[in-house]
């Protein structure tokens, strides 16, 4: 029989033991753990339930991501994984048994993606209920600012500090950035018509889309927050989707997006471009440099 970690112990840091995290944010004793990553286990808990034991990157980002799960699941519409427990450091969440990617579980997706979105954000930049402001998108830090004007907020609080920090880097010339900064320049005429703040999951690629064998389809790691919906299809567009025509046939259903859509999808990646140059260099760079060149050509 696997070893087992009992319930109780004091909090620890990152450096506790997966299993020991469940046992005490779960109050229930762990009989067995697989690592799946230095961040991420699998644990087992008596009884055999299954559940995910995941490592912030940061203090504040478990409960960034906590806060994130909560906020998507109260909307009753996309799947996401319930939380079981959560401290300054760790986040424990329901286990998700993966089959493989469906038309008919893809179409549900768009059609319940719509619905999510739909359910609103009190302003542009809001951050889920007990959220911190200072919140996260993968391993970069993401700012959670209220604002009431989507072009002037994502300019301000998602492109232009990811473009800084880049140049600051060495990761983009002062000289290209100025391609961008004119796209934040133009984007009261680019963004299209004004819509409502969107109830986002933030960074939607297709890593964090979960085909369960139940029919559903699941989203993990949020980087919750009020904004544009189209931001969350750009992500999607962005590393590709499985069946991605029947999530966009079942989202166009629900909630059909306005005129020129497609034409505005390199104008959202923008955001997700610049994390990406940030974190893992050059190649994005380059990458968001087109996205911005095909926005203002649109």
């Amino acid at each position: 029989m696997p070893a087992t970690y009992e319930n109780g112990a004091a909090e620890g840091g990152t450096d506790e033991d997966p299993g020991a995290v469940a046992a005490r944010l779960t109050g229930r004793p762990v009989t067995g753990l697989r690592p799946l990553s230095g961040t991420l286990a699998e644990v087992v808990l008596d009884g055999g339930q299954v559940v995910m034991v995941k490592r912030g990157s940061d203090p504040g980002a478990a409960l960034a991501e906590a806060a994130g799960l909560r906020w998507l699941a109260e909307a009753g519409t996309v799947r996401v994984p319930a939380v079981h427990g959560h401290d300054p450091h760790w986040l424990v969440t329901e286990h998700i048994p993966t089959g493989p990617p469906t038309a008919r579980a893809a179409t549900r997706f768009g059609h319940d993606l719509a619905a999510l979105h739909t359910a609103g954000a009190p302003t542009f930049g809001a951050p889920p209920p007990g959220g911190p402001e200072e919140a996260y998108i993968g391993l970069a830090p993401m700012r959670n600012v209220p604002g009431p004007d989507w072009p002037l907020w994502y300019a301000e609080h998602r492109v232009l500090p990811y473009l800084r920090r880049a140049i600051d880097d060495g990761t983009m010339r002062s000289a290209e950035a100025a391609t961008i900064e004119r796209v934040c320049e133009r984007l009261p005429e680019l963004a299209g018509p004004a819509e409502p703040p969107a109830r986002l999951h933030g960074d939607l690629w297709n890593g964090n889309v979960l085909w369960g064998v139940d029919g559903q389809t699941w989203l993990i790691d949020p980087a919750a927050h009020g904004g544009h919906r189209e931001t969350d299809l750009a992500m999607l567009h962005l590393f590709g989707c499985p069946h991605l025509d029947h999530v966009l046939d079942g989202y166009q259903q629900a909630a059909p997006l306005a005129d020129g859509w497609t034409h505005r999808i390199g104008l959202h990646q923008l955001f997700p471009l610049l994390v990406h140059a940030v974190l893992f260099g050059r190649g994005y760079a380059e990458q968001a440099l087109t996205a911005a060149r095909a926005a203002l050509t649109a």
